[in-house]
């Protein structure tokens, strides 16, 4: 049974003065009964 469905998730940053930080780009994952997910980026 699935609880929690993402797709095509996108996040970018602004830095100012020098573009956008593509943090994530086009992910997806479903998340069923009993099932624990965690995302971890580069600064911990």
């Amino acid at each position: 049974m699935t609880l929690l469905e993402v797709k095509d998730l996108k996040m970018y940053y602004e830095i100012l003065g020098k573009g956008y930080v593509h943090a994530v780009d086009n992910i997806g994952f479903n998340l069923d009964k009993g099932e624990t997910i965690g995302i971890v980026g580069e600064s911990g």
